[in-house]
């Protein structure tokens, strides 16, 4: 049967339990707390919450009373907790008005197990797995799909006592274990499984119907027909007969499930009166064996019904007259007939079907004996007069093999007879204490199911004759079924025992399967199956049902019943292999809260069952096992991409924990070595006032460059305080995570909070990352509108960041003109990227061309290298030398060598940098902050005037007049204090002066190295899509700020995107494999 026994499966999403009649628990539908945090969700008002909590010594926690309820509350909402499950349970107690009895490990799991576990196969194929695996092969196959469903259960049997387990069975465990990912992928397999078992039962039903007990209702005749032509009318009477016997079965659902759980004793009861028969049938053949002769001519079992006398001819009086037999064999009754030569040349012989237990037959079948489909059934050891050249003719007369028969698919066959070890499981609700029935009677139907098995094999072995045992569908006893003919008193009790008990088990497949389709779809966790929680306003699945009986018609259509078993063997055993894994997984990861009641299980046997299954699953058939496992991670992705986000405190989340802490501990090892360096890269965001980015373009940089594959982390700051600020930076967090997914950048978001966006910054920088997962490279923009005023504190911010990357051995990449780069869904169908190496930092100013067109935007752009030559660089050997490079390092690009000659600095050089010098000047004077005026009136007041890096003033500059410290308290930035205050202004002598300043020589050079090189750069590559170029170094003492930022624009200027790339100091590209 189906593993779901009376499954009415939780509704864990409405389930209410009440607690002093006022707290209530809820298992909630959709929210991630819900069984993370299982425990009191008040729906008292504030005033009912004083009423409840009032004089009862809990001021001190009366604030938190709704997230920490007191204990006693919450130990009395537990103990009124109850799963009971939705379906015809309570519609029964409805009606009846009474509480339903629990029950105890014998009715409420043993039973159960045993009606679900023996079933159709043990009585339509298990005597012809017997004759055609041998006593010993299939004892084998026995004794592993036991063990398998032994080692399942024992595993099963932990995850089940771990806490309360609803129903849903093991699609619950599973989710719930695994996350919702492979609970929902084994859950639809466990489903389809239960579904193909209803359709399993109903063809075994509809066998023993049609060949059984009225072979004459068939529609399709088979009188007279051999071969294809046979097999095909048995098959379309299996379709048709099955589809009629289907809808009354889901009819009979629809309307009352309450009288398939009444009827669920009555078809246990004729399941174990029909092993009981066979038990006595037996032992009675070991004193009186009964009479079931077997007609063999040379060593070929004949049909039995041909003829009514095992003989040639007979004697009648004094004359030979010939039988039945002979007339079916030869062309007319008289005996110088013309008759088959195979029947001319072999004797009629008959047997005896049963020898019995002490005849010794076992000795015979103890070995295999497999067929090709259509070959004759032979008997062992008889002689038989053959011309290997002659065809064989009346076939119809004769036992036929119906299909090929080999190992694995007996292993296939035989499989859904060990299935239906959850029923227990599944009705945990209904059990008056699950923890301690659920493993006992488990296991405990599984060895006596075991037995049953294992004893069958060799009984029926040492009982029944070879070819009675091959003889599928018993036409060479007459029609019987045989293992009916082994029973006592008659074979009748066993075909209608069996008839009974497939249909209760197609029932119970019924019940069970929309039940369990309802209860995934009320998850959430797979959005087109939502449809399929719906059902009557009782609670009754009536869309599942449809949808099940839907695909219960598809395996009725296969029509074969040893066609269907394998099917549902794989769904089976994928469900049962997760089991295991989930149990083994919990183990292993040593989970807090793994704590089974259940002792006596060990991650290795839950391995080994786990191995088993899967071995078991290639064995029946290695395309269904293939079929399966895509059904599966098909079901996988669909809910990893599109399902409801679930978090169920699964043992994956656990091993990406435990996998995470590991590669951490072993990145800590050592630097990665130079053929494992990739841009982990740290993006400095920033944020208006309503903490939304300002520039998004900066992440499609990102996810542009993350053929990388490295970390990346996305940093905003927040300017304020903890306390104070913390939805602000929650807001951020969320405008990040929001952009991340839209730009397709797989990385975190961070955000800090700090007193100064400055600070908040180089904590980003310090402290971004974990162990040895940490960022290597800083991608910023360059600060937009840097020679306004308002603006200066995001030019000495960025300086910093210079700074900082270069001391902490960063690599820093400052994206220009960000707003111009192209957006993720742009394509450049041509152009290229130009990359100006003007010095050698670690080869990051290769690698990025490289790794940019990897991506779709880029992909066709091409490369082109420009290095600079100088004076006495021999620029065609650097031309060569620079090509040789590339080609070790795999790079296509063109090279080109520009060649920069020494020439004059122009007078406009010397204006620029003048300007640029006094423009400094004066914004040092006006944009010292109140704290460096107070700390240079303390210095002016203590005699010392030496600059200091807090107050930089060039020694060229005029000193402040001495202004008293509470005076200074008084200033406010108005024109007036500016007048008064700031001598600059004030002083119109030292405004003189500094218009008569000369430029610093140093600036000069640089500055005209800056034109110099800008004019080469933009001569070259006005055109390109993307120029990158080495970034100079900041300034080592911080007078020249203003400046270093004039030099950066001058060295970009006319360009459209630009890329600044500072190296961290190591090498990050190889010539070697």
């Amino acid at each position: 049967v189906s593993d779901v026994y009376l499954m009415i499966p939780l509704q864990y999403h409405s389930l209410v339990l009440h607690a002093n009649a006022n707290a209530i628990l809820h298992v909630g539908k959709s929210s991630g707390n819900n069984e993370s945090s299982p425990f009191i969700n008040s729906s008292t008002s504030d005033v009912e919450k004083c009423q409840q909590y009032d004089g009862k010594n809990m001021a001190l926690f009366e604030e938190e009373m709704d997230t920490s309820p007191m204990v006693s509350s919450l130990l009395s909402s537990l103990a009124n907790y109850s799963n009971l499950t939705q379906g015809s349970k309570e519609h029964e107690e409805a009606e009846n008005n009474e509480e339903a009895p629990r029950m105890g490990t014998l009715m409420g799991v043993y039973l159960p197990c045993m009606q679900n576990i023996l079933g159709v196969i043990l009585f339509l194929r298990m005597t012809w797995l017997v004759g055609a695996g041998g006593v010993l092969g299939t004892f084998i196959i026995v004794f592993m799909c036991c063990s398998t469903t032994m080692l399942t259960a024992i595993s099963m049997s932990a995850i089940a006592t771990n806490g309360v387990v609803p129903a849903g069975g093991s699609y619950y465990m599973i989710s719930r274990s695994l996350g919702p990912e492979f609970g929902g992928a084994v859950g639809i397999c466990f489903y389809l499984g239960t579904t193909f078992a209803g359709a399993m039962y109903i063809l075994g039903c509809i066998e023993i119907l049609l060949i059984y007990i009225v072979p004459a209702a068939a529609i399709f005749k088979m009188e007279g027909l051999e071969g294809a032509e046979a097999e095909a009318a048995l098959l379309n009477n299996m379709r048709v007969y099955g589809t009629i016997v289907l809808s009354f079965m889901a009819l009979v659902v629809f309307v009352g499930v309450k009288y398939v759980n009444k009827l669920a004793l009555v078809f246990l009861a004729c399941v174990i009166l029909s092993i009981l028969a066979v038990y006595a049938g037996v032992i009675k053949t070991s004193f009186d064996p009964p009479f079931f002769p077997v007609c063999l001519l040379g060593n070929r079992t004949l049909v039995s019904k041909g003829f009514d006398i095992c003989a040639k001819t007979i004697e009648q009086g004094n004359a030979t007259v010939t039988t039945k037999l002979w007339r079916a064999f030869c062309d007319s009754e008289f005996l110088n007939a013309t008759c088959d030569e195979y029947f001319t040349n072999n004797n009629v012989t008959q047997i005896q079907g049963i020898p019995g237990i002490t005849s010794g037959i076992l000795a015979e079948n103890l070995f295999s004996t497999f067929m090709e489909k259509n070959s004759i059934l032979e008997k062992r050891g008889v002689p038989a007069v053959l011309d290997p050249e002659a065809t064989v003719t009346n076939t119809n007369r004769y036992v036929m093999a119906d299909i090929t028969s080999f190992f694995t698919l007996l292993v296939g066959i035989y499989f859904p007879s060990v299935t239906g070890i959850m029923a227990g499981s599944n009705r945990s609700g209904d059990l008056q204490d699950a923890q301690k029935s659920i493993p006992v009677g488990t296991i405990l139907a599984i060895t006596t199911t075991s037995f049953i098995y294992m004893s069958s094999v060799i009984l029926f072995g040492a009982c029944v004759d070879g070819v009675v045992l091959r003889d599928k569908f018993g036409e060479g006893v007459n029609g019987n079924l045989v293992i009916g003919t082994l029973a006592w008193p008659s074979p009748w009790v066993i075909v209608f025992g069996s008839f009974f008990s497939t249909c209760g088990a197609g029932l119970q497949s019924l019940t069970g399967a929309p039940r369990l389709l309802q209860a995934i779809a009320r998850d959430s966790i797979i959005p087109f199956l939502r449809v399929f929680g719906h059902g009557k306003a009782n609670g009754e699945p009536t869309w599942a049902l449809l949808l099940t009986a839907c695909i219960c018609e598809t395996g009725i259509l296969i029509a074969s019943l040893d066609a269907v078993a394998p099917i549902l063997s794989m769904f089976f055993l994928m469900c049962y292999m997760f089991v295991n894994l989930a149990c083994a997984l919990q183990t292993l990861l040593r989970t807090p809260n793994w704590r089974p009641r259940f002792k006596f299980y060990h991650w290795a046997l839950s391995l080994l069952g786990m191995s088993l299954c899967l071995t078991l699953m290639f064995l029946c058939s290695w395309y269904y096992a293939i079929v399966a496992m895509v059904i599966a991670s098909c079901i996988y992705k669909y809910i990893e991409f599109c399902g409801a986000e679930k978090e169920w405190g699964d043992g994956i989340r656990g091993i990406s924990l435990s996998a995470a802490r590991y590669a951490l501990m072993r990145l800590e090892e050592g630097p990665p070595h130079t053929k494992n360096w990739r841009p982990q890269i740290l993006v400095l965001m920033s944020l208006d006032g309503e903490q939304s980015v300002e520039q998004p373009r900066l992440l499609s940089l990102t996810s542009q460059l993350k053929a990388g594959k490295g970390l990346t982390i996305v940093g905003a700051c927040v300017e304020g305080t903890y306390l104070n600020n913390q939805p602000q930076a929650q807001k951020a967090d969320q405008s990040l995570r929001k952009l991340m997914e839209v730009e397709k950048v797989k990385g975190f978001s961070q955000v800090v909070i700090s007193s100064n966006l400055r600070d908040a910054t180089s904590h980003l920088i310090q402290a971004g990352g974990l162990g040895g997962l940490r960022h290597n490279t800083v991608l910023v923009s360059f600060p937009k509108n840097w020679k306004q005023a308002e603006e200066h504190h995001r030019c000495r911010n960025f300086i910093e960041v210079v700074r900082e990357t270069t001391a902490a051995h960063l690599a820093l990449l400052v994206t220009k003109n960000i707003s111009a780069y192209p957006s993720n869904g742009e394509r450049f169908t041509e152009g290229h990227i130009d990359v100006w190496w003007i010095v050698h930092d670690g080869g990051l100013l290769m690698l990025l061309p490289f790794l940019l067109r990897q991506h779709k935007v880029w992909r066709k752009c091409k490369i082109r290298i420009f290095t600079v030559a100088q004076m006495d660089d021999n620029s065609i050997q650097m031309k060569k030398d620079l090509m040789t490079f590339l080609y070790h390092l795999r790079f296509d690009a063109e090279v080109e060598v520009v060649e920069m000659h020494d020439s004059d600095i122009s007078a406009y050089t010397y204006e620029k940098t003048l300007v640029m010098e006094q423009r400094s000047q004066i914004l040092k004077e006006m944009h010292l902050t109140k704290n460096e005026r107070e700390r240079e009136v303390q210095l002016i007041q203590g005699k010392n005037a030496t600059p200091t890096p807090t107050s930089p003033t060039s020694p060229t500059a005029p000193t402040p007049a001495a202004v008293t410290p509470g005076e200074e308290v008084q200033m406010t930035w108005t024109d007036e204090t500016e007048k008064t205050n700031n001598p600059a202004v004030a002083n119109p002598e030292s405004v003189k002066d500094m218009f008569n300043m000369k430029p610093n020589q140093s600036n000069v050079r640089r500055m005209h190295h800056a034109q110099e090189l800008n004019g080469v750069i933009v001569k070259k590559s006005k055109e390109a899509k993307l120029v990158l170029l080495n970034m100079p170094g900041p300034p080592k003492n911080r007078n020249g700020e203003e400046n270093y930022m004039e030099f950066l624009e001058v060295l970009t200027e006319g360009l459209n995107r630009v890329l600044l790339v500072r190296g961290g100091g190591r090498e990050v590209i190889t010539i070697y494999s």
